[in-house]
């Protein structure tokens, strides 16, 4: 398989909206295969076909550990069955180098998919981990929403990102989620998560 060029911030295909996969043809298995080989030679858990400069809907994760053997999850044609609860999500993206901040998240969702043979499942992801992260950050992707128009502090993300010579947050874009925000602020944090929202992978 190949390792393919990741897309970065700013360009038009990460906001253009995704097509659904019609046909699970031999060329959506190698984009698939290509896409996981991308994933792991850059470190990341998690990619969307966007972020290669596909607009299909269609994203892979794995949240295995580096001492642990690799554990892809496929989605194809995801829907959101169910999202509740709030956290604070201390992410990057590969599309954003070297660029970390924190974001609005939901701490339980359900999604329903289809594999590479066309096959419907289901998975939850419930509690401050990783998975429950990585689904939400890599389905934004497939509707043209990245992880900082989730951010809960602009000037701060702002900051970050000139750092990082990426452009400022588009101020359309920026999703206000006040419920979510209040439902954060009410929550106690500790030096443990924020330890383990540092050493979280990149999406």
């Amino acid at each position: 398989m190949s390792i393919l060029k990741i897309v970065k911030y700013g360009e038009p295909v990460l906001r253009e909206p995704t097509k659904e996969v019609q046909k699970f043809s031999k060329k959506v298995k190698n984009l698939v295969y290509d896409m996981l080989d991308t994933m792991y030679a850059n470190n990341g858990v998690g990619l969307a076909a966007p972020q290669v400069g596909v607009s299909l809907k269609i994203f892979v994760i794995d949240v295995s550990e580096p001492n642990e053997p690799y554990n892809p999850i496929i989605f194809i044609n995801p829907k959101m069955i169910k999202k509740e609860g709030a956290m604070n999500s201390y992410e990057g993206c590969l599309s954003f180098p070297k660029a970390y901040t924190n974001v609005k998240r939901y701490s339980h969702v359900i999604v329903k998919a289809q594999n590479l043979e066309g096959r419907y499942f289901t998975l939850e992801a419930n509690g401050d981990k990783l998975l429950t992260r990585a689904i939400q950050h890599e389905f934004d992707h497939l509707n043209g929403i990245l992880f900082v128009d989730h951010a809960r502090d602009i000037d701060e993300t702002n900051k970050i990102l000139k750092e990082f010579e990426l452009n400022p947050i588009e101020n359309d874009k920026w999703l206000e989620e006040k419920s979510l925000e209040e439902e954060i602020k009410k929550q106690p944090t500790s030096v443990e998560n924020v330890i383990q929202e540092a050493v979280d992978g990149k999406d």
